[in-house]
């Protein structure tokens, strides 16, 4: 339970040429510096007043971050052409009282684009062998998956493999083995339920290197599919050890990465295989995760929003801190709010307070009203007598918590407002809920911000649910496959989102850059 980054590489040119494009790299600066400075002096013209909605909230234990689900489904449009801002959406983005840099940030570059899967033809792929790096570290009960939601995930990558005539090598870790191979931990389920996924055999390999990798290598065939046993098996793994990313690569021609849960991690089969590996690409699930949660920080339509939940400060402050550079409203639930209450010098009760985060909660206060972001806390919030699905409640204001009782959710007050808020928004990311919605007491204000959510979307704006507890209130909300789309990392969507660069990510090769 939980409350819960163009390396152009020149090639000679004859000397006239070289100094004409040196003209116009000198001309597209020139016009680039002035679009900066007119956004700087328009964004300092006339600042807007910053609002606050009240103040006040709630608590959770913690429990293990639960698998993700995927939804599939791209909405009517491209997540770059989803984020790309319109000039209404920059007039309504670009808040009077912003700072130059600020307005600079607006106008930057995406990030590097990476080469995806599909980049690769038919002739690229037609008898080579592709090792394949998924997620499929599912729940298991015995030998039984309880759950194939990321096995699912990495079937669109596979097929496309297979239907362009590669040999598929999988690769995967499942749970924490601790001292090499434990049968518990074995991927031999995960290979049954692919073969059934896919319409084909997959054959299972006892181990992920050496002999027995590279006789089921020689027995394969083009569009054939093999699942090597568990990566972490070998403590070299996780410690990103050469010689092993060597061994693990010793058989393939070429990688993609699927694995998004895992790109924070520069593992040996995440980032030490891209050393012995061209080309070394991303998959269509990991593309889809950096299409939306880099896009929508880079580029996002305005007025962008982000929802940022959960029980503690400090377990969230890169991703508040980088959101604050970038959303036009930045709502905060969970226990969290409590911190920030109890900063404005507010009681609070027997609610969760990180009290050495008091200074901290005041300074992110400061740094969003000097950068004219719209911060919003509960107005009143619905208090419990104990940290139990069947306290007794009450409702009340945030600025008026009786001793004794602590909030666990989010007032109707509150809810009403932050849905009004939201109305207007074309990008929302959502991170962490707002009260402890694994008790139905306190779940109102989580489903009431999940329904609004669902809305949106419907009227076309783009809503990320940035993994985690968010995933999990969704789908107890039956709005999941309702959102723009669900973010399968944890821990890589928080670092993402904290603007981070992800080891599994930096290692694949950059798409080409085209030169007219």
């Amino acid at each position: 339970m939980s409350y819960s980054a163009i390396d152009l590489e020149t090639q000679s040119a004859p000397k006239q040429a070289r100094f004409s494009m040196t003209k116009m790299v000198v001309a597209a600066l020139a016009v680039a510096s002035a679009v900066v400075v007119f956004a700087t002096v328009r964004s300092m013209a006339a600042p807007a007043p910053m609002m606050y909605v009240g103040a006040g909230y709630s608590m959770a234990a913690t429990r293990p971050a639960m698998i993700s689900p995927v939804h599939t489904s791209m909405r009517a449009m491209s997540p770059v052409g989803r984020f790309s801002m319109s000039k209404q959406n920059t007039k309504i983005g670009m808040k009077a009282a912003s700072s130059s840099s600020r307005a600079a940030l607006r106008v930057n570059a995406s990030p590097e684009k990476k080469m995806s899967v599909s980049d690769l033809s038919k002739d690229e792929l037609n008898g080579k062998v592709a090792l394949v790096r998924c997620d499929l570290n599912v729940p298991l009960d015995g030998k039984t998956i309880t759950d194939d939601t990321r096995i699912r995930a990495s079937i669109p990558t596979i097929k496309y493999l297979v239907d362009n005539g590669a040999k598929v090598l999988l690769t995967s870790h499942l749970g924490r083995p601790k001292d090499g191979p434990e049968d518990k931990f074995s991927l031999a389920p995960v290979a049954a339920r692919l073969s059934e996924l896919l319409g084909q055999d997959v054959t299972f390999v006892s181990d992920c290197i050496g002999e027995p990798v590279k006789e089921a290598v020689a027995s394969m065939s083009a569009g054939s599919v093999a699942l090597l046993e568990n990566v972490r098996f070998y403590k070299e793994e996780t410690k990103n050890d050469p010689d092993f990313a060597k061994k693990l690569a010793a058989n393939a021609d070429l990688f993609v990465n699927d694995a998004f849960g895992t790109a924070h991690r520069a593992h040996g089969s995440t980032e030490g295989v891209t050393k012995y590996l061209t080309p070394s690409v991303a998959g269509f699930l990991l593309q889809k995760e950096l299409d939306y949660l880099q896009g929508a920080v880079a580029e996002p339509a305005r007025p962008f929003a982000a929802i940022v939940g959960g029980s503690k400060v400090s377990s969230k402050i890169g991703v508040i801190e980088s959101l604050l550079e970038k959303c036009d409203k930045l709502i905060i639930g969970g226990g969290m709010v409590f911190t920030f209450l109890k900063a404005r010098g507010l009681e609070v009760g027997t609610s969760l307070v990180e009290e050495d985060k008091l200074e901290l909660a005041k300074n992110l206060e400061r740094i969003a009203k000097e950068k004219g972001v719209e911060l919003i806390l509960p107005s009143d919030v619905i208090l419990a007598d104990a940290f139990s699905a069947d306290a007794n409640t009450q409702v009340a204001d945030a600025s008026a918590i009786p001793e004794g009782w602590m909030g666990l959710d989010q007032g109707p007050k509150a809810t009403e407002e932050i849905v009004k808020a939201l109305g207007e928004c074309k990008t929302v990311i959502w991170n962490g809920p707002m009260g402890v919605f694994e008790f139905e007491k306190f779940a109102a204000g989580t489903m009431d911000v999940a329904n609004a959510l669902a809305k949106l979307t419907k009227d076309g704006a783009t809503t990320i649910i940035g993994g985690g507890d968010s995933v999990a209130a969704v789908e107890k909300a039956k709005v999941a496959d309702q959102m723009s789309h669900i973010s399968t990392g944890g821990g890589a969507s928080l670092e993402l989102l904290e603007g981070k660069v992800l080891p599994g990510v930096a290692a694949l090769n950059a798409k080409p850059v085209a030169v007219a």
